[in-house]
């Protein structure tokens, strides 16, 4: 007896559209995956899709994605991407094919036939102390500032304090509410001075930590607290009750807002542009050469892997190197500068 023709043949007709709206939805509401990593498989998926849609010229179906699309789709990108955005690129694929799997509208999933291309993750960027200090210390009110125009830069000084004083990423800053912000006695000596801590609900992995943040977070935090009912809504005042960080129309403060916010900061400190994971970097950096140790730095950065926390111990090696390079003896035996340990003329 002849068997019925497979559901799941090359000419399945079922339409993309419905099922990529359904991949988005339990990305975020059942797996609860971070809005940024939703956003990246979003964009990435998409593209593939519109890049196989090119090919065809035609509106596609489940049936179109095959082997050969994933491949066409990577190889187009050979060379003109860096090997980790195209690494990035498959796990997204990945998790796409996977999820029409599980649906039965594909038997396998070919986007894991395919090697990841090894690349190495590169160094953190990171502000030195001194830097940090500078960026800072410039987002002050002026004299001639409107109520809402200094209400607008306590804001944004007290993000980058605390986006740099707990470590946090900018998703977890902007995500913030004003109950998830408390001051408590450190517990020692009576004459410590009560400490900051925030409470990160979510974080990347879903998990949740409790941080600590600096004097200096603190008391910008208190100084923007002061003036926040000033970013009422411009026309009606209102404004979202619980976030902590407003935007200038009493919205949640976004993550393009908070780039904006240091573009700007580097522009007038005469810094390098940089992003906000930056200051992350920089936190995890600054700890470490003051001597915290892996493990701690891991928990208070809420890194599920040690290997994650151990790139900025690479960091600080190289950042030692190069400061020891103004030693008197560092170029003893006619050792050049720009040679770095390892090297055959360092490894005698």
């Amino acid at each position: 007896m002849p068997s019925a023709p497979s559901p799941l043949a090359s000419s399945n007709p079922v339409p993309l559209a419905p099922l990529f709206a359904a991949y988005l939805t339990e990305l975020a509401d059942v797996r609860r995956l971070s809005g940024e990593t939703v956003r990246a498989y979003r964009t990435n998926v998409a593209e593939f899709l519109r890049s196989v849609e090119a090919k065809k010229k035609r509106p596609l179906s489940v049936g179109d994605l095959d082997l050969w699309a994933v491949r066409g789709f990577l190889a187009s990108r050979h060379g003109g991407e860096k090997p980790l955005t195209t690494s990035r690129k498959l796990s997204a694929l990945r998790s796409f094919f996977e999820f029409l799997r599980r649906k039965k509208l594909i038997e396998e999933n070919v986007a894991k036939l395919l090697q990841r291309k090894k690349a190495e993750l590169p160094l953190p960027e990171f502000f030195s102390p001194e830097q940090a200090g500078v960026l800072l210390e410039q987002i002050a009110p002026q004299d001639g500032d409107s109520q809402r125009g200094r209400a607008e830069k306590l804001r944004d000084r007290a993000i980058l304090e605390l986006i740099y004083g707990a470590g946090l990423r900018v998703s977890e800053a902007v995500q913030l509410d004003l109950g998830h912000i408390q001051v408590e006695d450190p517990g020692q000596q009576s004459g410590d001075e009560p400490i900051l801590v925030l409470r990160v609900l979510r974080g990347k992995g879903r998990k949740d930590r409790m941080v600590p943040a600096g004097r200096k977070a603190k008391e910008a935090l208190e100084g923007y607290l002061r003036e926040r009912p000033s970013l009422g809504h411009p026309q009606s005042g209102a404004m979202d009750e619980k976030a902590l960080f407003l935007s200038v129309r009493g919205q949640r403060l976004g993550v393009r807002e908070v780039r904006r916010i240091l573009d700007r900061a580097t522009t007038q400190s005469g810094l390098a542009p940089s992003h906000p994971h930056a200051l992350r970097h920089s936190y995890a950096t600054h700890l470490l050469g003051s001597g915290a140790d892996l493990r701690s730095i891991q928990e208070l950065l809420g890194h599920q892997n040690l290997s994650t926390t151990a790139r900025y111990a690479h960091v600080d090696l190289q950042y030692l190197w190069d400061q020891y390079q103004h030693h008197p003896h560092a170029q003893a035996a006619n050792v050049p500068t720009e040679k770095k340990p390892g090297s055959k003329e360092t490894s005698r």
